[in-house]
């Protein structure tokens, strides 16, 4: 059993975790930590790593479930220009960006909703066990498997990925751990063995 905290288009190492584990766990009730992949993602653009942020109100509210998504400003066409620049030119991008502009232009009021469909986006296409439970209460020694502190958004990963063909790949060295966006429009269906199959 694993408890996993809940990430926007997570990275691909945090799916990896997901396929080892039969039972998981969601986090929703952590004090929301900032600068993390819980409001931003990282893909590759034409200039190298990019992160994708979403900007959250500040209320007064720090519990992850109760966290409000701000829309003060076009952060959502922002993502969806920088997504379709980044992975037009990729092998599977066109059969997904459908569902993804569809996504991302519903205003969602909480994060925690808007970071469920993400995930929910990515299993539809991976294909792998989507199961889980979400926590009702915060423990902060939990008999399991603890992996809401075991990535992070600002330092190189500690996970290493396979390497796969990536769209910038003529221009830049490999990029790890990467979103599990990148994963999925470069390689499409094979996404899942990709993951299942991890050295």
């Amino acid at each position: 059993m694993i408890l996993l905290p809940c990430f926007y288009f997570p990275p691909i190492s945090y799916f990896e975790i997901w396929t080892k584990s039969d039972k998981r766990h969601l986090e929703q009730w952590e004090n929301f930590p900032k600068q993390t992949y819980r409001n931003r993602c990282l893909i590759q653009g034409a200039n190298g790593k990019l992160p994708l942020i979403i900007p959250i109100e500040h209320s007064g509210a720090r519990i992850m479930k109760d966290i409000k998504i701000s829309y003060t400003s076009s952060w959502q066409k922002l993502h969806i220009k920088s997504l379709q620049s980044a992975y037009q030119s990729s092998p599977y991008f066109e059969y997904y960006e459908d569902k993804l502009v569809t996504l991302l232009e519903k205003k969602e009021t909480f994060l925690l909703d808007l970071n469920v469909k993400t995930l929910e986006w990515a299993f539809s296409i991976l294909k792998i066990d989507d199961t889980y439970i979400r926590t009702n209460e915060y423990v902060e020694f939990p008999e399991c498997t603890d992996a809401r502190e075991a990535f992070n958004a600002k330092k190189e990963s500690s996970y290493y990925n396979k390497k796969y063909i990536q769209v910038f790949s003529d221009r830049f060295e490999f990029m790890n751990d990467l979103s599990i966006i990148d994963l999925i429009c470069n390689l499409g269906p094979k996404s899942a063995n990709y993951l299942t199959n991890v050295e």
